[in-house]
């Protein structure tokens, strides 16, 4: 049986540098020092990243990964346990592949991760509002050759609009010609 002892941040870094450069701001550490009770001797010392630091150009999420996103930004920071229970009301799906998809989501920087409890809960790195943007860019780079207006007349031609989201479309184009 081991007992496991958290550290505060200082006392770790004095144990342990990280190989990239990091600040308080863009990450989390902790430290655990695991004992042996019968001698109360710290047999090994296990460092871990709690927190990556966001990386300077996120990976495009998948349509799977946008999907627990989606259930991250709804409920904010939650646990596999609780992503799974929200995904799989909608389709039938694998605790591990939920478990899978958030490990992966957390190396390409899409989701935090936080360590401090027994089960780890994630939450989104970036907001909803950011992360929507940049897809809508990139379908338009890619795919409209950067044209808004041919983005516009397509998205305008495929979906029927109501009155009010009609109103509000033309309050924003308004608002970005005053811009110009």
């Amino acid at each position: 049986m081991r007992l496991s002892i958290s550290l505060p941040t200082k006392t770790w870094r004095n144990l342990f540098t990280p190989p990239y450069p990091t600040s308080p701001e863009s990450s989390t550490y902790s430290t655990k020092i695991l004992v042996d009770p019968p001698h109360h001797r710290a047999t090994s010392i296990l460092v871990y990243q709690a927190h990556m630091p966001p990386r300077t150009n996120p990976q495009r999420p998948t349509d799977a990964e946008l999907e627990i996103l989606q259930v991250l930004w709804q409920r904010g920071a939650s646990t596999v346990r609780q992503v799974f229970d929200v995904l799989s009301e909608k389709r039938e799906l694998a605790y591990t592949t939920v478990l899978k998809m958030l490990q992966i989501m957390f190396e390409k920087g899409l989701v935090l991760r936080d360590e401090t409890d027994r089960s780890h809960s994630y939450s989104a790195a970036r907001p909803q509002a950011e992360v929507q943007k940049a897809l809508v860019t990139d379908l338009v780079e890619r795919a409209f050759g950067g044209s808004a207006e041919q983005f516009l007349m397509s998205a305008m031609g495929s979906t029927s609009a109501t009155a009010d989201e009609l109103t509000r479309i033309r309050a924003l184009l308004d608002e970005a010609r005053k811009k110009k």
